[in-house]
């Protein structure tokens, strides 16, 4: 098994940006993987935006609500699950990074439709979170405005300055989105 890594996760309504990073202390932080994982089957309607009806409107059978969230539920955990064995093949995981782009309650929402992009934001962010507890894996859930702050200030550095070593982090990776930057910020961070 190689040295200890940290996993960093950029959650969207759906899916993950997924990135494994190194994290010995003896050798430069090193991208390992970047994926996107699946949090809700895509061959369920709707599972995506359980809490929409449709474009702009929000979700008000609670029956078809519930019955869709328990199968994201299960496929994230089970999605979460597999994508650990594959890397827990070569690697010792025990950390992860989740970042999100809000904790706001979605009670606190007023607007029916925007509250529905809360209430999927927390349940994606939650499912997540929960399946890599079941696994083992300590999470860290991490606003998406302050990883590039948080991450600067742990490595002596400004926010730009961490934010462009991260850039760097990924050139050869492949795919190397904003989502996979702030999920490698996220691991690099918690490390």
């Amino acid at each position: 098994m190689s040295s200890s890594c940290t996993l960093g996760f950029r959650v969207k309504s759906g899916w993950a940006a997924a990135v494994l990073i190194t994290n010995s202390p003896r050798a430069p932080t090193t991208v390992l993987d970047s994926r996107v994982i699946e949090l809700a089957d895509p061959d369920v309607a709707d599972a995506r935006q359980p809490y929409h009806a449709g474009f702009g409107t929000a979700q008000t059978d609670t029956t078809k609500v519930s019955r869709l969230v328990r199968g994201v539920e299960r496929f994230a955990s089970r999605s979460v699950a597999d994508l650990l064995a594959d890397y827990r093949k070569q690697h010792h995981v025990r950390n992860a990074g989740v970042v999100v782009s809000s904790l706001t309650d979605p009670a606190s929402i007023a607007n029916q439709h925007m509250r529905a992009h809360a209430s999927e934001g927390r349940l994606f962010r939650t499912v997540l979170a929960a399946a890599l507890e079941q696994c083992g894996v300590n999470v860290r859930v991490i606003l998406e405005r302050e990883v590039y702050e948080l991450l600067g200030e742990a490595l002596r550095r400004s926010p730009t300055e961490a934010k462009r070593q991260v850039a760097a982090l990924g050139e050869g990776v492949g795919r190397w989105r904003a989502e996979q930057k702030v999920a490698a910020a996220a691991a690099w961070l918690i490390s």
